[in-house]
């Protein structure tokens, strides 16, 4: 049995990307995870051990050949990113860390272990262009960049380790573009025509990128066209 696990699934992207691959039927199961769900498919970023009750109730039935961390935390209903230093605050960099790096490396943690050792399993997260300090024009965003960043670090550091394991195994960040989800919605009016991705078409284009890795990809970041992205 071939399955498919989606961290964050009721979002914009983790719930069209549940869909699209649903809808595609290339597996036997899609597992959805989320924070705002209850029971066994409740998963908290901050609560590792609701991730790793995630991981050991997948792990009971089946070993996922796909993950996806389909999570992100830009603004919240009080918080904004930061426009300028003045406004860099302690507790908001930790929050950006906990929910963009941390919680992601926590469920590589728990989810790396139980995953196929056929064929090519990928892990991915999604990061941001943002989080590429070489392609840093704008200045800005502070603790989203940062975070970013750190899950880029941190997707590169996991994929040395997992070659250890399974040297087919694929472990790559992923960048969505500029989605019409909750966490771009302040931030449209900046975006170009033509340049504001549906959820539904974001989930294809990042599952077309998904379906062409190849093992030597493992520890990169790529956008949703295909193109990779420096650090």
């Amino acid at each position: 049995m071939t399955s498919v696990v989606i961290i964050g699934a009721s979002g914009g992207i983790g719930g069209a990307l549940a869909d699209a691959i649903e809808d595609e039927g290339a597996y036997d199961h899609v597992w959805r995870f989320a924070r705002s769900f209850v029971g066994d498919d409740r998963l908290d970023l901050d609560d590792e051990a609701s991730i790793a009750a995630a991981a050991e109730r997948v792990a009971t039935v089946e070993s996922p050949s796909l993950v996806i961390v389909a999570t992100g935390l830009l603004h919240d209903e009080s918080r904004g990113p930061e426009k300028a230093m003045r406004q860099l605050d302690p507790a908001w960099l930790a929050r950006q860390f906990a929910i963009n790096a941390v919680g992601p490396a926590l469920v590589a943690k728990h989810f790396l272990p139980i995953m196929a050792k056929t064929g090519t399993p990928v892990f991915a997260a999604l990061s941001a262009r943002v989080g590429s300090i070489s392609d840093n024009r704008l200045g800005g965003w502070y603790g989203y960049r940062a975070a970013k960043a750190a899950l880029n670090q941190l997707i590169a550091t996991l994929a040395v380790e997992q070659r250890r394991h399974y040297e087919r195994s694929i472990i790559v960040g992923l960048h969505p573009g500029t989605v019409d989800t909750a966490l771009s919605k302040p931030f449209q009016g900046n975006v170009r025509p033509g340049q504001l991705l549906a959820p539904d078409r974001a989930a294809m284009q990042l599952l077309d990128v998904i379906d062409g890795l190849k093992p030597a990809d493992s520890g990169k970041l790529f956008a949703w066209d295909g193109s990779k992205i420096e650090p």
